[in-house]
């Protein structure tokens, strides 16, 4: 088993019994991979994009005991010490282990993304958020407007949701 796959691994034995975070985190995984790899990322950047996106919501059984919400803020605060320990024991080097942390406490921040790794993290989220939640035509757009600014993933919600007669 190669370590993407036990970070895999070991988010799914995290939040077994709970199929819907789960499919949440692999389809998460899965665009944020497919933007990085469509953007041409360097493998160090790539990596830390694959697993921020496995373990981005893992603050939110903790927050939803401590503060009875999984609300972005409660993730934020509550994520990165699990994540952290999580990666710890699976043998990751600190510099990685920080920078996934620090996304993970920054995946619901919209406002003044800074750095690529960030900026693909939040597009993937919301790829998949925007099925599950079921979002409006007009907040789709809206999120395409303020929000993406990737190529590849304007092209992934613009396909995926919308039509000519909606851009």
């Amino acid at each position: 088993m190669n370590a993407m796959q036990n970070v895999m691994i070991r988010m799914i034995e995290y939040d077994k019994a709970d199929p819907k975070r789960i499919q949440h985190f692999l389809k998460v995984y899965q665009f944020a991979k497919l933007i990085g790899e469509m953007e041409q990322v360097e493998d160090q950047m790539q990596n830390i994009i694959e697993i921020a996106a496995l373990v981005h919501d893992i603050g939110i059984k903790i927050s939803e005991e401590k503060y009875g919400s999984s609300a972005g803020k409660y993730q934020e605060l509550e994520g990165p010490p699990i994540a952290k320990a999580l990666l710890k024991d699976l043998g990751y080097e600190p510099s990685v282990i920080n920078r996934v942390c620090w996304l993970v406490g920054h995946h619901h921040t919209y406002h003044n993304i800074q750095e690529l790794d960030h900026q693909i993290l939040v597009e993937a989220d919301f790829l998949v958020n925007a099925y599950e939640d079921n979002l409006t035509v007009d907040a789709i757009v809206s999120v395409l407007t303020k929000i993406f600014r990737t190529d590849s993933g304007k092209l992934l919600l613009k396909t995926i949701y919308l039509d000519e007669n909606q851009m």
